[in-house]
């Protein structure tokens, strides 16, 4: 498989090599953890060719004798070598029982600087300082970017480059496929089932199987719409569907807990106060959409504003959807005290169309930066102080 550097992650794990913390990769399954652990090896010999590295991978028989935390820790402290740096990378954590009771008494020990990778559902952001008696350091590892797509498959046509990724996607693994169907067999295999199954239904006792794959169906099929629990549960019913909020509310946080879906607010521009009746909800990869549900209703417009949300947050941005009376922006994008306002349409050649995506952001009273981002297939431009923006071109640079 071709491998291709992922700058910005190895970029910020240089930044943290040596910080007494616990580092945490953690990202949906098959996006590319364990390939960044290898990253991280290897800036470590070259940055440090005297220190100790101890690298245990459970996907191979090797490890199998370490699925005990006492028979992990015992291995690690076997293998310490004093008066050089000695760095523990450990790929599916989640394996060895009770690993984080070995994790936090080598922590303790002050002679180790750790990672981890595990699987999602057993390694979660909002687990980990439960887990985790010491700081940690979490590590949030997205699909490839189109950025990344580019340098995987180099084009002279951007544009053209760009429509494959629309329906391909970020999840790498599924390049080695050359058929379509072959391609989406994987995603929908090796990582939504293997998500869902593996990973969700084994952690959380789900006895209602088969309402927790309806409910993805679900999300998936209303991605960028507006919805509540509510809303969700009376829509199953109403498909004889057999469903209670409460269960609904439950299964939801699971599937954003291990990244299948990022939940994301509303916000009431003008009130300056967050909206708790309905939310919207994104994937962390597109291709799901396509691998599950099939290409017959390939619906471009949500699609793209699912890669632009991901996006957004691939940057570090925080993101809400953005109400101004009875309007809506689909993007108000945080990050440092500053903000964008941003919409996103697929085709804004049409006038009528033009005008309902700017329309909003012509109400937004102050100076923050506002876009419309959209397939325009020519350089940006400027509509009453609006930065009007081809997909393709802000998918593909660094700067917002």
């Amino acid at each position: 498989m071709k491998i291709i550097p992922r700058l910005t992650y190895m970029d910020e794990l240089s930044g943290i090599i040596n910080i007494p913390d616990i580092k945490i990769i953690t990202g949906i399954r098959r996006c590319g953890k364990s390939k960044l652990m290898d990253a991280l090896t290897q800036i470590i010999k070259d940055s440090d060719p005297s220190g100790n590295i101890i690298h245990i991978n459970y996907n191979l028989t090797e490890f199998e004798d370490l699925l005990e935390y006492h028979s992990l820790e015992d291995y690690i402290e076997n293998k310490y070598i004093d008066s050089v740096n000695n760095y523990v990378l450990i790929d599916e954590i989640q394996m060895c029982e009770h690993f984080e009771k070995a994790i936090n008494s080598l922590h303790a020990k002050e002679k180790y600087d750790i990672y981890v990778t595990g699987s999602n559902a057993f390694l979660q952001s909002s687990d980990l300082a439960t887990l985790f008696v010491g700081r940690t350091y979490d590590i949030h590892v997205l699909p490839f970017s189109f950025t990344e797509y580019l340098s995987y498959f180099p084009s002279d046509n951007i544009n053209t480059s760009f429509t494959k990724y629309i329906t391909e996607g970020g999840m790498a693994g599924s390049y080695l496929y050359k058929d379509m169907n072959q391609k989406y067999k994987y995603i929908n295999t090796e990582v939504l089932n293997a998500l869902v199954v593996r990973d969700i239904i084994r952690k959380y006792n789900i006895r209602n199987e088969p309402l927790l794959h309806v409910l993805i169906d679900f999300l998936m099929d209303n991605i960028g719409n507006k919805v509540s629990i509510r809303s969700i549960t009376d829509s199953l019913s109403s498909n004889k569907t057999k469903a209670d909020h409460k269960t609904i509310g439950k299964y939801i946080d699971y599937l954003c807990r291990a990244f299948a879906f990022y939940r994301v607010r509303r916000y009431d521009i003008k009130g300056k106060k967050y909206l708790k009746s309905e939310d919207k909800y994104y994937l962390s990869d597109h291709s799901f959409k396509y691998a599950r549900l099939g290409t017959k209703n390939m619906d471009y417009g949500h699609v793209l504003e699912n890669i632009i949300a991901i996006e957004l947050l691939r940057r570090g941005y925080e993101i809400y959807v953005g109400v101004i009376g009875s309007k809506e922006i689909d993007f108000i994008a945080m990050k440092q005290g500053n903000r964008s306002y941003i919409q996103v349409s697929y085709d804004i050649s049409d006038a009528k169309t033009f005008e309902r995506e700017v329309t909003p952001l012509l109400k937004v009273g102050d100076a923050y930066p506002k876009i419309l981002i959209a397939r325009t297939y020519q350089p940006e431009y400027q509509h009453e102080g609006i930065r009007i923006v081809d997909a393709a071109e802000w998918l593909s640079s660094q700067c917002q």
